[in-house]
């Protein structure tokens, strides 16, 4: 199964319209467009009955102690976490494409809903833990929310797009579920995956070598 996007290359920087913030010469960071990518798919093997699809960064810093934080930085041998970027389940077999911009177009305060009933259905992700007492920004998290990695972080951050090729129409999750129940729930009914993998980052330092 292959798995590729006209929004970004493999391996290669996220543009900023994906992204959740983007550099600012003020405060350091600002919104962005935060569109979901383009992805397509081809070579599901027989027998699939739906795809799943999760998004997650793998550098995450286990610790906020430092992060964004005026005159500290975040140490890239510090140890991380996975931070889930978008959960989406019971895609139909007969999809082998989601449009850019076509499930996100902008940042939505206090969440993105659920998506409409009787089709696919977005999780949350891990903006909902992160904005908890945020008397502005708190709430449920559906759906894809895209890159805000610290900007004083050393280490480049990795976007990873995972599309799953499953055995079953609908995923044995309800409510509010998170990627890593996802990742649990399909735990035996995998058919095949792919995955595409793009970078972000907002540390001026770390951008001005990418561009290099």
């Amino acid at each position: 199964m292959q798995l590729s996007s006209t929004s970004f290359h493999d391996q290669q920087a996220v543009p900023t319209r994906l992204a959740f913030c983007k550099p600012s010469a003020v405060g350091h960071v600002a919104l962005s467009d935060n569109r979901n990518p383009h992805l397509a798919w081809s070579g599901a093997p027989a027998g699939t009955q739906s795809f799943a699809l999760i998004c997650h960064d793998p550098d995450v810093p286990s610790r906020a102690d430092d992060v964004n934080r005026e005159g500290h930085t975040v140490a890239a041998d510090l140890p991380r976490v996975d931070f889930f970027h978008w959960v989406l389940v019971d895609i139909p077999a007969s999809w082998h494409e989601i449009a850019e911009g076509a499930m996100s177009a902008n940042v939505t305060p206090r969440g993105k809903g659920p998506l409409p009933a009787g089709g696919p259905r977005h999780g949350i992700n891990d903006y909902t833990a992160w904005f908890k007492g945020d008397q502005d920004m708190e709430g449920l998290y559906h759906g894809y929310d895209g890159p805000c990695p610290p900007w004083n972080d050393e280490r480049l951050h990795h976007y990873t797009f995972t599309l799953y090729a499953l055995s079953i129409a609908r995923c044995p999750v309800d409510g509010a579920f998170t990627g890593q129940q996802v990742r649990q729930a399909i735990g035996g009914h995998v058919l095949a995956q792919a995955s595409l993998t793009g970078t972000y980052t907002l540390n001026p330092t770390l951008l001005n070598m990418v561009k290099a």
